[in-house]
């Protein structure tokens, strides 16, 4: 005689004589549903007339099955949704090669003559200035940009008669209204070459030969 209580953790088991159940539907939410109900046809077959089932034994172990096929189908969703997560991640990994992604450095980013640079400041400047260094150390330009919000801001530069390949980096200089100074971080302009995802998270492989996880980039030009 069978108990009144119908234990899922058997659903992978039939009834009596019948044989183990194929571990490949053992995840498959109709083939659950189908055990389930071959073993509830068997209590109620072999139940105690005296003592049988009741609405409420009966309810309650729809209700576990119910929430058996549930878990089943919310888990095979979320499955679906990372695959889907992950195909946009590429796409949107393939769209930046090519462009410019902004990581922290100090280098200007030539095109032609003209040099590209961003900085970010911690906090409102009266004056900001960017010198050019030379690969002697020596200052080759001065830019002036004058007063700047906090937060991130990009600048260009004509190296007009000189030989970009003289230039070795940047340094911004930025002072309050006060005159006390102003924190910044420079940031260079480096091309991205390649991107790869991996783990649910894009790498960016840049023309410098650095690589960059995409959440360590500051931008993108």
């Amino acid at each position: 005689m069978l108990t009144s209580a119908l234990d899922l953790s058997n659903l992978g088991t039939t009834v009596g004589s019948t044989t183990a159940v194929n571990s490949n539907n053992a995840s498959d939410p109709q083939a659950s549903q189908d055990r389930f109900l071959k073993l509830l046809v068997a209590q109620i077959n072999n139940q105690d007339p005296l003592n049988p089932m009741d609405n409420a034994q009966m309810t309650t172990q729809m209700a576990q099955i119910n929430t058996v096929s549930g878990i089943q189908e919310l888990n095979a969703t979320l499955k679906g949704m990372a695959e889907q997560s992950a195909a946009l991640g590429s796409l949107q990994g393939a769209a930046l090669i090519g462009r410019q992604a902004l990581v922290e450095g100090d280098a200007l980013a030539f095109d032609g003559s003209t040099g590209k640079g961003a900085f970010n400041l911690a906090a409102d400047a009266g004056s900001v200035e960017v010198d050019v260094m030379g690969s002697t150390g020596q200052v080759l330009d001065t830019i002036k940009l004058g007063a700047k919000g906090a937060g991130q801001h990009s600048f260009s530069w004509d190296a007009g008669s000189i030989d970009p390949a003289t230039v070795s980096r940047f340094v911004v200089r930025s002072v309050a209204t006060g005159g006390e100074a102003v924190a910044n971080t420079a940031l260079s302009p480096q091309r991205i070459d390649s991107v790869s995802f991996a783990n649910g998270a894009i790498s960016l492989q840049l023309a410098n030969g650095r690589a960059v996880a995409y959440d360590q980039a500051r931008g993108f030009m």
